[in-house]
């Protein structure tokens, strides 16, 4: 089947991350948006997203900056049963692919939108491969993209093995991938790597929080004085460099601001060389 879904070339520069917010999830939203974000991302899991307030956030950002819904990149997914929490978005007793309809109603329900941008599955069930319930779940997925309901559909937390068999066969193949970045793996080098040669869009999300010594290498340090940057602000400016799609999830307006801004730092090749060397 020949698929249109769009390009690497047509994602977001970067991503606000909306999980872990809790209470504070709408105001943060509104302030990222305020702040010039223009991409953001959840998910159907209410033990770690509130997808209600990621909404509501986008809400008063649109009344406030009067934007439309072409203005944003809204991406969720869609969490198995062996990822939630008591909370569950449908009917943990359906048919997988009536349980991926149910989350992908209510998410767009509790967004305030008629489609979504992306779609994920948010995390395969089968440790080195995809389970039969992972299959079952990507034809839904496959399903609500012909349907008109979601415009790219991708997976997460997803290792070669999952990628190598959806690229082999899936009737429509992921166009995103989205994974904690690890520097001690060289920044999951492996699966950006598949990524790269099939087109695939690779979203790292973690970059900090995920490399807490990172920010505190002299070779981030150095080139952070030299380019007057923030260390943060040089991990952000690499993740672009080799082809990411960051995400960032800071609570502070500054360090909101502060990784937009890294958009717009340039590396050249002996620095990013360099920091992807960090950590191994």
């Amino acid at each position: 089947m020949t698929v249109t879904q769009p390009t690497p070339a047509d994602w977001p520069e970067i991503v606000y991350g909306t999980a872990w917010k809790g209470e504070r999830t709408a105001e943060l939203v509104r302030l990222a948006l305020a702040c010039g974000y223009r991409a953001v991302d959840t998910a159907g899991q209410p033990k770690h997203y509130y997808e209600p307030g990621v909404g509501a956030g986008i809400a008063s950002a649109f009344d406030e900056l009067k934007l439309q819904r072409d203005d944003l990149f809204l991406q969720t997914k869609f969490s198995p049963v062996m990822a939630q929490g008591c909370e569950i978005p449908y009917d943990t007793g359906a048919p997988s692919a009536e349980q991926v309809e149910q989350s992908l109603d209510q998410s767009l329900t509790n967004l305030g939108t008629e489609y979504l941008d992306s779609y994920l599955l948010h995390a395969p069930q089968g440790a080195r491969g995809l389970a039969d319930a992972d299959w079952a779940i990507w034809e839904a997925l496959e399903a609500a993209y012909e349907r008109g309901q979601v415009r790219r559909i991708g997976i997460s937390n997803a290792a070669v093995p999952h990628l190598e068999e959806l690229l082999t066969h899936a009737r429509i193949p992921p166009v995103a991938v989205q994974n904690r970045c690890f520097a001690r793996d060289g920044w999951n080098r492996d699966v950006r790597a598949l990524c790269a040669e099939h087109g695939i869009a690779y979203q790292g999300f973690s970059l900090l929080t995920a490399n807490p010594g990172v920010a505190e290498d002299a070779t981030v340090q150095k080139l952070a004085n030299q380019l007057e940057a923030t260390p943060a602000q040089i991990v952000f400016a690499f993740a672009r460099a080799v082809g990411m799609v960051p995400l960032t999830g800071t609570t502070s307006e500054q360090h909101m601001a502060d990784d937009l801004a890294a958009c717009e730092l340039s590396l050249d090749a002996d620095a990013v060389a360099a920091v992807e060397r960090v950590g191994l």
